[in-house]
């Protein structure tokens, strides 16, 4: 468990609803090893992060025996609650300091390197992130389809500054799944607060603990100051990728014991 100064917190409880133990899969600190940050440092230029373009990759040594696994990902969430802005972050690209509407969609290319728990293999995860605004999803009905065609993942967002914005969480995860669907499913509350300024969210803490024992998907925070760094992405993407592996390997019948 993350402690209280992390930006991004998960309650663990949603992760068993995916009959998962967070952690059992991956190892979710393995990007503050010295193996973990030799791999990261693949993903920076001069200290910053570097920019993937969707037929770029990381170069690795010829030593090194890595496979990349491709996921795509779908960012959903009302107009105003930051899912550029969150695309954005887990890229390392510049926060837009003023919000604009999406006029289409966006893609966004990250890619993350875990280290699997039960045989001590590398995967690089190569997660294209699919952005569209709310009135362009309204205006054009081809966008959803194509957004969710052969989707591995949703992100539903909501911001703890827009009480209704959480509220339209359930019927939104009813808008953009189906009980029989297979993929993964997490949630994110944007502009969490600092601590000395929790009690001015809109969102109390209680309605998160209540949305997630009724839904069983996991909800992250991500704070609203940013000051850059692997730790701010690292649980989001840890678990993220560790999901999306138990989804792979319960389709084909290898989970580990």
């Amino acid at each position: 468990m993350l402690g209280a100064a992390d930006s991004w917190l998960l309650t663990s409880s949603g992760l068993m609803a995916h009959s998962l133990v967070p952690g059992s899969l991956v190892q979710l600190d393995w990007h503050r090893s010295a193996e973990g940050k030799e791999f990261l440092s693949r993903l920076q230029h001069k200290r910053n992060r570097r920019q993937f373009g969707l037929l770029e990759a990381p170069v690795m040594p010829p030593s090194a025996n890595v496979d990349t696994v491709s996921y795509k990902v779908f960012i959903s969430g009302k107009s105003g609650v930051g899912k550029t802005t969150l695309a954005a972050r887990l890229a390392g690209l510049d926060v837009p300091r003023m919000h604009y509407e999406t006029t289409g969609i966006e893609t966004t290319v990250v890619f993350w390197p875990v280290k699997l728990k039960d045989s001590g293999r590398v995967l690089f995860f190569r997660l294209q992130f699919w952005d569209c605004g709310e009135n362009a999803l309204r205006r054009f009905d081809h966008l959803l389809p194509s957004c969710k065609e052969q989707m591995d993942a949703v992100l539903f967002l909501f911001s703890f500054t827009d009480h209704t914005s959480f509220v339209d969480l359930s019927s939104q995860i009813a808008r953009g799944s189906d009980p029989s669907d297979n993929f993964v499913k997490m949630v994110v509350g944007t502009n969490f607060p600092r601590f000395d300024l929790f009690m001015h969210t809109d969102v109390t803490e209680q309605e998160v603990r209540t949305f997630q024992e009724v839904s069983g998907i996991p909800v992250f925070r991500v704070g609203g100051d940013v000051c850059g760094g692997w730790g701010e992405v690292a649980p989001l993407l840890s678990t993220l990728a560790e999901l999306l592996w138990h989804q792979d390997c319960m389709t084909v019948g290898t989970i580990p014991s």
